[in-house]
């Protein structure tokens, strides 16, 4: 009987390839989302179920107990456009009673969870971060994120459950979401110009780029989740394990380079954004508050020694893939 990987978040960017590399993997794939089942592709190893992140516990229970999952990959949340509240409930609090609900199932469950290097903080120029540092989000995401993390893990240590949490770096490649900055300009590059402006540069106007990131192709940190869920348990459960490029990238030049392979005419400007009111009053809104890090760059050593994976996209490649999908028809960009 094949092993069924339950995948959560299974419709968004990163569970779309979740999904596609544990069928390619040989696992029978149970895709969760909050529309559950309908006319996607996939075929007879993808099965789609509905599931909401706010729902109680015993509905997580009831949901792992259908599916029967031998791991379940929590892909899971809210990223862009989401006010503390919820970013804390769909990030933080769903992760804690998807622990615990795995924890409690009789037949044993792998638990990969999808954290992200935004529970880092800033970097240190000019140097990599390891797991073992001392975590500083800035963020409301990046907090969340850490406290999702901490849960996880912290069920792990009193419950034996097997659970790893692979800390993911900017992702990108071929369904970036166009709430990003890298898939809104993918997006304002491929779209059509005025009939009189076909000779005229597009003028690109975006908030200053000066950090410099670490970034990774959603196709790596898939094949990277898949490693998780079959390495040895002992191996690897507790474990938290970076997953980038292991180099820190200026974002202007990702950018840059998104034009040079749009092969469009096109002026960038850079222009200081005016900080947006809060929901409650002035200051910043929560929903803008995954500020840029300014550097950042982490170690994958880790990720070589326990999974025995390095990433294997270039940066050009994934960008270019990028632009390709955002070309496609509407329906033909779904990939599970």
């Amino acid at each position: 009987m094949k092993p069924t990987a339950l995948v959560l978040g299974g419709t968004g960017f990163m569970g779309e390839h979740l999904c596609a590399a544990f069928r390619a993997a040989g696992h029978r794939v149970v895709c969760v989302s909050r529309g559950g089942s309908g006319p996607r592709p996939g075929g007879p190893a993808t099965v789609h179920l509905r599931h909401d992140l706010a729902a109680p516990e015993q509905d997580v229970a009831a949901l792992l107990a259908e599916a029967a999952p031998t791991v379940v990959v929590n892909a899971a949340g809210v990223v862009w456009q989401a006010d503390e509240d919820r970013m804390w409930s769909l990030n933080a609090r769903f992760a804690e009673r998807l622990a615990r609900a795995a924890a409690a199932r009789a037949h044993p469950v792998r638990l990969v969870q999808l954290g992200s290097s935004h529970e880092y903080g800033p970097g240190e120029p000019g140097t990599s971060t390891g797991e073992d540092a001392v975590c500083a989000p800035v963020s409301v995401y990046g907090r969340t994120k850490l406290a999702a993390t901490e849960s996880v893990l912290e069920t792990a240590r009193s419950t034996g459950l097997a659970a790893v949490v692979l800390r993911v770096a900017n992702a990108t490649g071929p369904g970036v979401p166009p709430a990003s900055l890298l898939g809104a300009v993918a997006q304002r590059l491929t779209a059509p110009a005025p009939a009189h402006d076909d000779d005229e540069p597009t003028e690109l106007r975006l908030a200053p780029l000066r950090a410099r990131r670490d970034f990774v192709d959603a196709r790596d940190v898939a094949a990277a989740a898949v490693l998780a869920a079959t390495a040895p348990a002992h191996e690897v459960t507790g474990h938290v394990i970076n997953i980038a490029r292991g180099e820190a990238v200026a974002v202007r030049r990702v950018v840059e380079r998104l034009i040079a392979l749009a092969d469009r005419p096109v002026r960038l400007t850079e222009y200081e954004p005016v900080p947006a009111p809060g929901p409650t009053g002035p200051g910043p809104d929560a929903r803008v508050l995954r500020t840029d890090l300014e550097w950042q760059q982490l170690d994958i050593s880790l990720a070589r020694r326990l999974l025995g994976w390095r990433p294997a996209v270039d940066l050009d490649t994934s960008l270019a893939d990028l632009l390709a999908a955002v070309r496609l028809p509407e329906h033909e960009r779904t990939r599970t």
